[in-house]
């Protein structure tokens, strides 16, 4: 059996609760990943996490739209934002990371390369992409 020792958090009302450093393990991993995410995964807190969470979640809406009729642009104002231009729509939508990779998923290309490839650059690929799709399949 394994024993296991349990201490009480030391708490100061004006800085709230003390973190002992000594005790744990700094793993510069964990660090690194988080520097390496995207703009819009990146949080410093939970609340900043929930509170985006939220947000995207209220915006959000679902619709199924043909493929086809999927209008990909690039601007020259942001050379390095994608938008997406859907039937109806009264404005562009800027994908986020995630939709990004299932956009290129979608239309067969490498989500990883079209992210290094200037926005203009990817915009055509995936606009031929989607405009080609269902001779592809």
């Amino acid at each position: 059996m394994t024993q296991m020792e349990i201490h009480t958090p030391t708490r100061n009302e004006r800085a709230g609760y003390k973190v002992d450093v000594s005790r744990g393990q700094r793993i510069g991993r964990v660090s690194s990943e988080w520097f390496n995410r995207p703009a819009d995964e990146r949080y410093l807190s939970l609340t900043d996490l929930r509170n985006s969470v939220k947000a995207r979640s209220e915006r959000s809406k679902t619709r199924i739209v043909e493929s086809e009729l999927i209008r990909v642009e690039a601007s020259r104002d942001d050379p390095e934002r994608l938008r997406l231009m859907l039937p109806d729509a009264p404005a562009p939508v800027a994908p986020t990371h995630w939709s990004f990779g299932q956009l290129a998923s979608l239309v067969g290309a490498p989500a990883t390369y079209l992210r290094q490839l200037p926005a203009p650059l990817a915009a055509i690929n995936l606009q031929h992409g989607l405009l080609n799709r269902r001779a592809l399949s």
